[in-house]
């Protein structure tokens, strides 16, 4: 279609191809909530039939940062999508609630149908691993904002909880165990760092083998792997109310986001060698010269989420984990403590 809009740049034709592209996998997310098609201009998604007396909805937003210049880079598109959804549905789980419905938003310089249509389907992934409903979204095209390959991903999605299951901080305890369940690498956080290190101040491939990272074919193949959504495995023990606090290690690393849980006058005490810290970390330290505080102020270390349980719930909390396909660990403890939120020993 060669109109106005064309000739500014605006492939409209290109619009309608990738949105048929992309419908085979939006179908797949659906639950029996969604009253709405692809395509309309607002999502519905029905509400009576969840059997909560006090039903509060939880509701989060992020994108994937410059995690996507890689991916571009690479030419691998058909991951970064869950790492948009995992950034949005992690943090609602950490509240306690289950994720329901996302929406993306998705704008590009030049609109590549096959590149869109994997995108979404990474998308559409993250949300099946979540239970969540891809019910809408929007894909912009915006020759004079961005060029070349160039595209930024972010997200938006909506959980539901009772008000009685909701995660708080009075629900944390002195004395509670907390148990770190294993992160799948990096996730979204700290690529500007991890960019720096790797590509400025050392000229690695992305495409080649590192010597410090034995267990990936790849550089790229380690930056790239996507952030471990962790509602399937959490949110039963959430329900059961064995779940006192979750710290969703996202950017900040250790030190940001686990206090986060915490209500004052309560310290986290992290046991530093309880578990494996992942070889990409490092690779950072050792490239990069990264101090050790450093690290646990920027990355997750290998520990994707934390959950704070009473000492009589750890041996089921773990094994509930482990059935769910979850590497988990006994990281520390919560404790007293008037000075301070956290403590790295």
């Amino acid at each position: 279609m060669d109109n106005a809009y064309s000739q500014a740049g605006v492939d409209v034709t290109a619009g309608y191809e990738a949105v048929r592209r992309m419908a085979k996998h939006v179908r797949k997310t659906q639950r029996p909530e969604v009253l709405s098609q692809l395509g309309g201009f607002g999502a519905a998604f029905a509400l009576k039939d969840f059997n909560y007396q006090d039903p509060v909805l939880v509701s989060g937003t992020d994108g994937v940062g410059t995690k996507l210049l890689l991916a571009i880079q690479a030419q691998v598109y058909d991951q970064i999508g869950i790492d948009c959804v995992a950034m949005c549905v992690n943090d609602i789980l950490a509240q306690g609630a289950e994720p329901l419905f996302f929406l993306d938003y998705l704008a590009v310089a030049k609109n590549d149908p096959a590149i869109i249509e994997a995108i979404v389907k990474g998308v559409c992934t993250g949300c099946q691993e979540a239970g969540a409903a891809l019910i809408g979204g929007e894909t912009a095209e915006m020759p004079d904002m961005y060029t070349g390959d160039d595209f930024d991903l972010a997200g938006f999605a909506v959980g539901l909880a009772d008000r009685k299951t909701l995660i708080q901080k009075s629900d944390v305890q002195a004395g509670d165990i907390l148990i770190g369940l294993a992160s799948s690498g990096l996730h979204s956080n700290g690529y500007s760092l991890v960019r720096k290190v790797f590509f400025k101040d050392h000229d690695f491939a992305l495409d080649a083998p590192l010597d410090l990272l034995p267990q990936a074919a790849s550089l790229g193949e380690e930056l790239l792997k996507p952030t471990r959504i962790y509602v399937a495995s959490l949110l039963p023990l959430v329900r059961t109310g064995k779940i006192h606090g979750l710290a969703h290690i996202t950017g900040g690393g250790f030190v940001e986001n686990i206090p986060r849980m915490l209500p004052e006058g309560l310290c986290a005490q992290i046991d530093r060698g309880t578990w494996p810290v992942l070889d990409i970390f490092k690779a950072l330290a050792h490239y990069g010269q990264i101090s050790e505080a450093d690290l646990y102020e920027i990355f997750n270390m290998g520990i994707g989420m934390v959950a704070a349980v009473a000492p009589n719930e750890r041996d089921a909390v773990l094994a509930a984990l482990e059935d769910a396909g979850e590497t988990a660990y006994v990281i520390g403890q919560v404790v007293e403590d008037d000075d301070r939120a956290i403590q790295i020993r």
